[in-house]
């Protein structure tokens, strides 16, 4: 029987993930069922999000459970489908893992944009990435022309988006990021209009004489408390991740609800999901950002699913400069 490789959760986590919380195994390929396609695995995403999944605390989703394959977006071309939607030969987006094969009901799948050059766009600027920075600020934050923008994690995969948005949407755009490469390329890449690294300035002395508007908040921790003290009146803020808090055993409170009153700020945590209704929309417009030059984007690609952890671990680490993806590498029987 044809055989496909995967990568499960071999320990969950204590702090900071290792290789040693991952395992390679290789499993036969199973049949679609009704309603079901079977894919061949191209390309799998590594995110942030992944992290929770592997805590056993309760969350928004499920936690994986010990040798559940990695919950991972991918892009894939159907080999079999049981569904009229989908045919052979198409490149579909959806929840594939980090795997060689996968298994997929039809409806939680998209097809991939035709036209879209390179596909993996719809695995960042023209999918859930872009779908997040999209819905968060603008949805959720609200952005009005000359308003403040300021963004933590600005560099890494949503946040180089939000800002590009916030400059779309006539905003001044304040990018938070660790090192000097990051923030040169928020301002020179990303079009942010001013650029704090974390790992050498004093935030909150850096945003002296910000009136921040809105808060696109990817980190939590102590960034976000100290942008919390520049807030405008009517500030809001987008709680949409927690990096900074993932691997800690203890997290730090991040929330101070005294300030919403004094600064008459309201706090909102999303998720993409919840918008899964009008994705059509905002990859529509997303893709006509992008083919007119005002979106841009990265990606950083590690070759082979065995490497999938390592660039997981980096990713958490800040080592890349875009969106990290896996290209799946074709060692099939």
């Amino acid at each position: 029987m044809p055989m496909s490789r995967r990568v499960t959760l071999a320990a969950r986590p204590v702090g900071f993930p290792q290789n040693s919380d991952f395992a390679l195994d290789e499993v036969e390929i199973e049949a679609p069922g009704p309603g079901e396609v079977l894919v061949d695995v191209l390309w799998t995403s590594v995110d942030p999000y992944q992290r929770g999944r592997m805590n056993e605390a309760r969350s928004y989703a499920a936690p994986l459970q010990i040798g559940d394959v990695i919950t991972a977006l991918g892009i894939g071309e159907v080999v079999e489908s049981n569904d009229s939607r989908f045919s052979p030969g198409e490149l579909v987006v959806g929840q594939l893992g980090w795997q060689e094969y996968a298994v997929a009901r039809a409806g939680t799948l998209r097809p991939v944009p035709s036209g879209l050059d390179p596909p993996t766009l719809a695995l960042h600027a023209v999918g859930m990435t872009g779908f997040t920075a999209y819905f968060g600020l603008l949805d959720v934050g609200r952005p009005r022309p000359g308003d403040t923008v300021v963004v933590s994690a600005a560099a890494g995969a949503v946040g180089q988006i939000v800002g590009q948005l916030a400059k779309l949407a006539g905003c001044r755009a304040v990018g938070i990021a660790g090192g000097p490469e990051k923030t040169r390329d928020l301002t020179e890449v990303y079009g942010y209009d001013s650029a704090i690294d974390y790992k050498s300035d004093d935030v909150t002395a850096a945003l002296d004489g910000e009136h921040v508007d809105v808060y696109f908040d990817n980190c939590g921790g102590a960034i976000s408390q100290a942008v919390y003290r520049r807030l405008n009146l009517g500030a809001r803020i987008v709680v949409c991740g927690q990096i900074a808090q993932y691997n800690a055993e203890r997290p730090e409170p991040t929330f101070q609800p005294g300030l919403l009153i004094v600064f008459r700020a309201r706090m909102e945590g999303f998720l993409v999901s919840d918008y899964a209704s009008r994705f059509d929309e905002a990859a529509r417009r997303l893709a006509h950002w992008v083919a007119n030059g005002d979106l841009r984007w990265r990606e950083d690609v590690t070759d082979g699913l065995a490497n999938a952890p390592r660039a997981f671990i980096g990713m958490l680490n800040g080592e890349n400069r875009g969106k990290a993806l896996v290209k799946v590498a074709r060692s099939r029987s």
